[in-house]
């Protein structure tokens, strides 16, 4: 049997007889796939049977990006379904671009279409330009399985031939993953389409499109969002721009270089609260101080864009270690960017005193965090025996140099936190 096209095969699920059988899976066990299939098959064709298995178990994957109500209406690839930007980050930046006063984008590397839909979905008109065939058919359905079309035109292009001059604003999604090495990545890296598969990229300039095209593309807009690693070195962000590190429910997401806006300025948001730390003239270190009776733990998010000092200086808090972004300070403030934690010990590490401590309080459930420390928690917690009602925190880090424990709970959260 020869290989099936995989456009043929997408073509196949938009039929009448494609999506009936798709609407039937959408609460498909995925662990009795094989009979399921084996039903199928005695009244619809073997590929379109197969081809509807695996978008139902996309869709059931992309619920946690997209939520129900549109994943179950969408298509996607498996790389879509990883790579796309979760729906929350997106509605977040479109609601940045309107703001600004955008009415038009061109959304270059747009993938399945996650970040298109946010933008028509906030008022703003859309061009989504990918080079792969199957990824660009992926996005115009999905455009018209939302209602959207009206508002996103979908092109199956090269993006670096995009005349982007009529749009106010050019959004850029870069591949961030190499299939066979930054080899293949840079051989592919004008084409600026399909996401390809392989560990992520953490050099820029293996990015497809580059980094460097994308920025000059940016510059040439009236304003520009360019989505990239948040690992990316503070080093790397060029001077004309802002540049943004977006966590959703503690865990970073992705960062973003916004032209046209506060040139210089960094920020945190932290989604879904939408609460945003920024500035212009970063602060100082802040000082190294003891270990008081409250530790904040700030957002990664805070981390990345290098604000500790900036949520620091709101706590009245101090550095536990140099190097450690860690905060302490002896009065407990409501923060959106920090977890608090009231510490009752400050002990050097020390497994067998731990051990000891935790008998002796009763502590049943333990939670063991670590920044800068080698030691794993999961290690901890096979070493150390747990029996009794109580909860503790552990976190393993370093204190002014020095390993140490640090045990506590999380604090109560104050009035008007």
């Amino acid at each position: 049997m020869g290989r099936v096209n995989p456009l043929d095969a997408f073509s196949a699920l938009l039929s009448d007889e494609g999506r009936t059988l798709l609407a039937g899976l959408r609460d498909h066990d995925p662990a009795q796939e094989l009979a399921t299939a084996t039903r199928l098959r005695r009244e619809h064709p073997a590929e379109l049977v197969s081809a509807a298995l695996g978008q139902a178990r996309l869709r059931q994957r992309a619920v946690a990006k997209f939520g129900a109500e549109d994943a179950y209406r969408m298509f996607f690839t498996p790389n879509g379904v990883e790579q796309s930007t979760r729906r929350t980050v997106a509605v977040h930046r479109a609601a940045r671009l309107a703001a600004l006063g955008v009415r038009s984008v061109a959304d270059l590397c747009c993938g399945i279409g996650g970040d298109a839909i946010a933008y028509a979905r906030a008022g703003i008109k859309v061009l989504a330009v990918d080079h792969d065939p199957l990824t660009a058919e992926v996005a115009r359905a999905n455009a018209e399985a939302l209602g959207l079309a009206d508002l996103i035109e979908v092109r199956c292009a090269d993006v670096t031939e995009i005349d982007t001059s009529p749009y106010d604003a050019v959004f850029v999604d870069p591949a961030r993953r190499g299939g066979k090495g930054a080899g293949a990545a840079r051989s592919a890296s004008m084409r600026g389409g399909g996401r390809a598969t392989g560990g992520r990229i953490f050099d820029p300039e293996a990015y497809s499109p580059p980094l460097s095209w994308a920025i000059e593309a940016a510059r040439k807009a009236p304003r520009a969002a360019l989505k990239i690693a948040p690992g990316i070195p503070h080093e790397a962000i060029p001077e004309d721009a802002a540049a943004e590190w977006i966590s959703d429910g503690g865990d970073v997401k992705e960062a973003v270089l916004w032209f046209g806006t506060e040139p210089g300025s960094v920020r945190a948001t932290l989604l879904p609260s939408g609460a945003s730390l920024s500035t212009t003239a970063p602060l100082p270190d802040p000082p190294v101080r003891p270990v008081g009776r409250y530790l904040y733990e700030p957002d990664g998010a805070v981390i990345r864009a290098h604000l500790v000092a900036e949520a620091a200086a709101e706590l009245d808090g101090g550095l536990i270690d140099e190097t450690i972004a860690y905060v302490t300070a002896d009065e407990l403030r409501p923060t959106p960017y920090a977890a608090a934690y009231e510490i009752t010990d400050v002990l050097p590490f020390n497994l067998k005193k731990l051990k000891s401590l935790l008998r002796e309080r009763e502590i049943g459930v333990l939670t063991v965090k670590k920044r800068g420390s080698a030691v794993e928690p999961e290690e901890i917690r096979r070493k150390v025996k747990l029996r009794g009602p109580n909860a503790a925190t552990v976190l393993l880090t370093r204190v002014a140099g020095a390993p140490t424990m640090l045990v506590g709970q999380p604090a109560p959260r104050p009035a008007g936190g």
